[in-house]
């Protein structure tokens, strides 16, 4: 028999989250399954909300990247069985709407986001005991061998996500091209090193732009060239691109400023690739859109169209990311876990449902 209530992460305010008992979720539609999550994570979207960037009415339980067990699953669930260990990308996805069956998933027009209390398309979250998760079917996918469970959190969102912005405009350049091209990261957060860790393998020159030493200092172990934000970084690019700019600009703050910077380093008929959450609006003057022929990319990952490729991609470059993994906490010390992301203490961290698993040392495969 199922429990009655489960332990899980709620929104009270701004900068207040708390962990509370909640009705453990039942089956809605055919198409749904019932999760028992092992390992959940914060994310940066997760801050969005937390710090009051988005206004959200409080009490709905967050988090969006999350691993588990399938316990319940509805009758159209036919190619997933009870007790499979399976990864569930953010955002849900049907499979052949016109979007999913042309590689957008990320607007399936029956798609739900988890964790995010916005009036529609959206699901309770994962940082939880239990989740009901709708379009399993479509969604789900069976966790791979080969790579840490606690690492596989990083599938949900944020490594398809660094991959979907680096392939966009830098997948499958010719020999030339990829030895010439100069790639720029502005943002060395997680995404920004899931981006670097991908465009690295596209292209021979990536520089990464940050203004916290501790990052930029990562950013030059997986091999990029590293400037400071205040070290004058538009100036830096330009004199190393022969006075162009970049070729390609990864945008991956969510910022007006950062997408400003952006475009002052992109070269003329360059491309600006950005995953960034953008809260404001952007300061887009026509004039010199037009003057400079820059290609613009803005939006959410389609993180089941592109699951298999970065999937591949993260179990050979997992040796590099996997500090990002490094902090396991127990869901009970959510809110501290809250706290210490939010004030950049921690690269990422990852909650385990087990309490006997929380602060263990988290490695690559072999």
């Amino acid at each position: 028999m199922p429990p009655k209530t489960m332990r899980a992460v709620v929104l009270k305010g701004d900068f207040d989250v708390a962990v509370e008992d909640r009705p453990y979720p039942t089956l809605r539609h055919p198409t749904d399954a019932i999760l028992k999550v092992s390992s959940t994570a914060l994310c940066g979207s997760d801050l969005h909300f937390y710090r009051g960037h988005l206004k959200c009415p409080p009490n709905f339980i967050c988090g969006h990247e999350f691993v588990g067990e399938i316990v319940e699953k509805g009758e159209a669930v036919t190619d997933f069985e009870l007790g499979d260990q399976v990864v569930v990308p953010f955002f849900t996805a049907c499979g052949a709407c016109y979007y999913c069956v042309r590689g957008q998933a990320s607007r399936c027009s029956k798609g739900e986001l988890f964790g995010n209390s916005a009036p529609a398309n959206t699901v309770d979250g994962g940082q939880a005991e239990y989740v009901r998760c709708p379009l399993a079917n479509t969604t789900f996918v069976k966790t791979p061998k080969g790579i840490p469970e606690e690492m596989l959190v990083l599938m949900a969102d944020i490594f398809p996500t660094g991959y979907f912005a680096a392939q966009r405009f830098l997948k499958n350049l010719n020999a030339r091209d990829r030895k010439e091209y100069t790639a720029v990261v502005v943002g060395c957060g997680p995404v920004g090193v899931c981006a670097i860790t991908c465009a690295l393998t596209m292209v021979d020159t990536v520089y990464a732009i940050d203004s916290i030493p501790e990052r930029l200092e990562e950013a030059a172990k997986l091999g990029a060239k590293t400037i400071h934000l205040d070290d004058d970084p538009v100036g830096k690019i330009k004199a190393a691109t022969g006075g162009r700019g970049a070729d390609v600009v990864i945008e991956g703050v969510g910022h007006a400023d950062a997408f400003q910077l952006a475009f002052e380093m992109i070269r003329p008929w360059g491309c600006i690739s950005s995953i960034g959450v953008h809260t404001e609006t952007l300061p887009l003057n026509g004039l010199l859109l037009y003057g400079k022929n820059v290609t613009m990319a803005f939006g959410r990952c389609p993180v089941r169209s592109i699951f298999e490729e970065a999937l591949a991609l993260l179990v050979q470059e997992q040796k590099k990311v996997a500090f990002l993994c490094g902090k396991t906490m127990s869901l009970e010390e959510a809110p501290q876990a809250y706290r210490d992301f939010e004030q950049r203490k921690v690269h990422k961290i990852v909650f385990k449902m087990d309490a006997k698993e929380a602060g263990k040392e988290i490695q690559a495969a072999t």
